[in-house]
């Protein structure tokens, strides 16, 4: 293996409930092996872009019920194209090159198991965005 992919592995955090087995897919396998690493890796820089996106929609946010809230996450994702694009590079930015090859060979499915992993994050923190005064 070369620098680049040794140093990449090297900083991903272990997650021991995300298992493999013989019967596991192919999709799950790099969702468990790949995808959650990375993700709980980027975990502070997600809660940080996040913040800045609702600065930049006029922190209508911080006025929706938890309800709304949940429901401004997913949409923001979902519907956002050049935020989710966004979010899609923070991740594949972090694949070694073996595991961008795996990606490209399904990359709708893993693209939607990826924005929905953000998704449940960002919905399990959302008490870390509340109005903040500067």
């Amino acid at each position: 293996m070369n620098s680049r992919t040794n140093d990449l592995l090297d900083i991903r955090p272990e997650i021991p409930s995300a298992t493999v087995t013989i019967q596991t897919s192919a999709d799950e396998r790099f969702q468990n092996i790949t995808l959650r690493p990375v993700i709980k890796l980027q975990n502070d820089l997600f809660i940080e872009v996040f913040k800045n996106y609702i600065r930049k929609h006029k922190n209508a946010f911080y006025e929706l019920s938890v309800e709304k809230k949940m429901l401004f996450v997913e949409n923001a994702i979902q519907k956002d194209i050049k935020f989710r694009n966004s979010l899609k590079g923070m991740i594949i930015g972090q694949f070694t090159i073996e595991e961008y090859d795996m990606y490209i060979q399904n990359s709708s499915a893993l693209n939607k198991r990826m924005m929905n992993l953000v998704i449940d994050r960002l919905k399990e923190q959302v008490q870390l965005f509340e109005y903040q005064v500067a």
